[in-house]
């Protein structure tokens, strides 16, 4: 229902936290293939498909809106389960360019969050920017049985809550000051910082609609 409320986006620029390494890297392959970059799953999830096309163009334009940072491209990166499994649900005839970037884990909250902001002249051309990741994401803490979020889980997803709702960009910036519960919600930060690259291209007054903002497994 959500991606019937706008047009339909020229291409899509995806930041995952399944992405992650010690440089900034972006995909551009014309004909990216799947990764099934995950264990212990249903064997049906390693047979999905989401046969995107890439983007060398748009690759070519994240590269230069970002500089002076260094953006190395990747053609044979393809799209991993951060990408296809939230893609194959909001535009399942993967008919639209698809490029993913990368995070660069040796960089601060802040430098994502300004890099992020570069990236605002897509929207204005039309192109979807997506992030895909966990606010509250422990995977040690997490209970298989149907099971209400912990204290902290509850604690720090409010805290989030609370800061999108007031735009205060600085508390969702520098979470780590939110204490044990941002300390046991985000112990790595590859499932947090995909929510600032969206956070970033937020016009001023554009309001903020949760739309899935359930706990499971006590931890995610």
């Amino acid at each position: 229902r959500i991606v019937q409320k706008f047009a339909k986006p020229k291409a899509i620029l995806m930041i995952s936290a399944h992405w992650y390494g010690n440089r900034l890297q972006v995909t551009s392959g014309e004909r990216p293939e799947m990764i099934y970059d995950f264990y212990g799953f249903p064997a049906a999830l390693s047979q999905v498909q989401y046969p995107a096309p890439g983007s060398p163009e748009l690759a070519g334009q994240v590269r230069s809106l970002v500089q002076p940072e260094n953006v190395e491209t990747n053609p044979e990166r393809g799209f991993d389960h951060g990408a296809w499994a939230v893609l194959k649900h909001l535009y399942p005839e993967a008919d639209i360019p698809v490029v993913q970037l990368g995070l660069n884990l040796m960089q601060p909250a802040q430098w994502h969050f300004d890099l992020a902001k570069k990236l605002a002249p897509l929207r204005e051309q039309g192109v979807l920017v997506v992030g895909s990741g966990n606010i509250v994401h422990n995977l040690r803490a997490m209970r298989r049985e149907p099971a209400a979020g912990y204290d902290w889980a509850i604690d720090f997803r409010n805290a989030v809550n609370r800061a999108l709702a007031a735009r205060d960009n600085d508390t969702l910036v520098h979470y780590e000051r939110l204490g044990e519960a941002a300390a046991l919600s985000v112990p790595s930060p590859e499932h947090y910082l995909p929510l600032l690259y969206v956070l970033a291209q937020r016009d001023s007054g554009e309001p903020v609609r949760l739309f899935n903002d359930e706990i499971i497994g006590g931890s995610l």
